[in-house]
């Protein structure tokens, strides 16, 4: 049996049925009036909680200000899970990233990308196996 089944046979004999019942939402565990106390922190953007100008929030960013108010620690994906309950989604920056380079970015395109863009002919078929041909 997997640790996950033994886990959950083992809750079910020495609790029962409410063993087995969901303890609520994973994800940093902050309650509704936590979220809102941290809604209200993000608002003021990361420059406010030690990070440089013109950045924006990211999931391991927002994870800082929540280990310092509320000492929790939460993983990168439980950050991602909160601010989604929150109702914050993926979202464009209105401008460009203070540390974008367009130079190199420039220069990356005209000595690189030709060695990278697909060259519009199909891939032979073959075989993922060892043992069997194509």
């Amino acid at each position: 049996m997997g640790k996950s089944v033994c886990q959950w046979r083992r809750a079910w004999r020495t609790g029962g049925r409410a063993a087995l019942r969901s303890k609520g939402p994973c994800g940093c565990g902050l309650g509704p009036h936590l979220q809102a106390e941290l809604a209200t922190g993000l608002d003021e953007g990361p420059a406010s909680h030690g990070g440089a100008d013109g950045r924006v929030w990211t999931a391991t960013r927002v994870g800082t200000p929540i280990g310092r108010k509320f000492r929790l620690s939460c993983s990168v994906s439980g950050v991602t899970r909160l601010l989604h309950r929150m109702g914050c989604g993926v979202q464009m920056p209105a401008r460009p990233a203070a540390e974008r380079d367009e130079d190199a970015i420039t220069a990356w395109r005209e000595a690189a990308w030709q060695e990278v863009e697909p060259s519009g002919r199909r891939p032979a078929r073959s075989s993922a196996s060892r043992t069997e041909r194509a």
